[in-house]
């Protein structure tokens, strides 16, 4: 069990340090899936044979980024037709805005209620801002007035408090001590952004910013830093000032069809049918943007439009390995395999494959496919396409390692091997990460 730990806790590192989750709603699984995702381990644990890895740290980072890319791909198929098991993909409705200057939308409500969904019209206020705090302007260049010691102090934020500890040393400089304070709040990763502001002759502050916006009632701060309590030595917050609020945060303020509303956050949610992110806030004149969903063929050629999109940032993203990692060209293959399958039926439609694989959308063609007589028929090719690369993504994200460079040891005596459940293996770190 400890390895097993280790395992996930060595993948979390690689993705975020290379390959940032972005969860969705489709990373939250039903028993009977994880129990298929975990008899799926035991069965490659049994058949892999063993290998030596070359070049194990860009092996590490190429696994865990290909797993993660090929989940991406997954998760975008999977929301263009509403589950992981619809046979009618694409089919996804599309929101619109009239002013994407001021508010953009994405649909996610039920497809089948779509008639039902109502038009909006947007009126924004004033945008959701997060807490800053400035600090003092000081001479870059200047010795920290500050003696020589461990110091300390705490930031309070979501309820929870962090203490950090540095050391000054004799001769440091207050940009010196500004860029390392800087950069372990922002290594902290705990909800804060911290940035060096340069002043007039020569003199700099330390910014630090909240990720978080908007303020819940009862509440007047996101975050608060002190050193009255600190376990060692203080007086670096009223050197630094980093404890002066510069700007509060404060809530979006918006109306919708006339009526007054309120959010902690530029994003959010609307009667369940719609993603609202509030991008400015609305001139004197033109000031109001309209939510609705677009007609059936507009909205398939955005999805067909976003699918081309999602399968090429998956090709650039393992070109991106093809000189650490020549088996990725294998990957490659594969995956040039299957577009060759439908080049010909895809080109009808405007969906042009590329000499290096990518699909290059030509929006003429796919308009006037879309309002042909014949438009059922000649969009079959494309769900089948989907499908296949949705199938394959599936398979990338269960064995990632089929395409990391390697040499094999041993092969596993076949018909006479037995599953070893309790046995660690590669797949372990892989198949059950902390979201799965």
């Amino acid at each position: 069990m400890a390895y097993n730990a280790i395992q996930d806790n060595v993948y979390n590192y690689y993705l975020t340090a290379y390959t940032p989750k972005n969860a969705g709603k489709y990373d939250a699984h039903k028993r009977s899936e994880l129990r298929s995702l975990y008899n799926s381990m035991i069965k490659l644990n049994k058949e892999s044979p063993l290998y030596m890895i070359a070049n194990r740290r860009e092996s590490a980072q190429f696994a865990v980024g290909l797993k993660e890319n090929a989940r991406g791909l997954h998760m975008e198929l999977a929301s263009l037709g509403g589950n992981l098991d619809s046979k009618e993909l694409l089919e996804r409705k599309v929101a619109y805005s009239s002013n994407e200057d001021l508010v953009t939308a994405s649909f996610i409500g039920d497809m089948s209620a779509s008639s039902l969904v109502p038009e909006l019209d947007i009126e924004v206020q004033a945008l959701a801002s997060g807490q800053m705090n400035l600090g003092n302007f000081l001479s870059n260049d200047s010795r920290i007035s500050l003696p020589p010691d461990t110091y300390s102090f705490d930031i309070s934020i979501n309820d929870m408090n962090y203490e950090f500890q540095f050391t000054i040393r004799d001769g440091e400089t207050n940009r010196n001590i500004q860029d390392r304070l800087g950069r372990l709040i922002n290594n902290s990763h705990i909800g804060l952004r911290a940035e060096i502001i340069d002043g007039e002759e020569g003199t700099s502050s330390l910014r630090i910013e909240s990720e978080a916006t908007g303020l819940r009632p009862g509440r007047d701060k996101l975050f608060s830093i002190s050193d009255e309590n600190t376990s060692k030595s203080s007086g670096m917050v009223s050197y630094l000032g980093l404890d002066y609020v510069s700007r509060n945060a404060s809530n979006a303020a918006f109306t919708i069809n006339g009526e007054a509303r309120e959010a902690y956050s530029n994003k959010f949610t609307l009667d369940k049918s719609y993603e609202i992110q509030l991008q400015g806030v609305s001139p004197e004149e033109n000031g109001v943007a309209s939510i609705g969903l677009k007609a059936d063929y507009e909205a398939l050629a955005d999805n067909v439009a976003q699918l081309a999109g999602s399968y090429n940032s998956f090709l650039s993203a393992v070109d991106q390995f093809k000189v650490s990692q020549s088996s990725s060209g294998k990957l490659k293959g594969e995956m040039s395999w299957i577009t060759a399958l439908y080049k010909d039926n895809l080109s009808r439609i405007g969906l042009n494959v590329q000499e290096d694989g990518s699909i290059d959308v030509d929006r003429n063609t796919l308009s006037t496919a879309i309002h042909s007589g014949d438009a059922d028929d000649k969009f079959q090719v494309v769900k089948n396409f989907t499908q296949q690369i949705f199938r394959k993504t599936n398979q990338i994200s269960l064995n990632p390692m089929r395409y990391v460079d390697k040499t094999v040891v041993a092969y596993k005596n076949p018909g006479h091997n037995l599953p070893t459940p309790y046995v660690s293996s590669n797949y372990i770190g892989m198949l059950f990460n902390y979201y799965c």
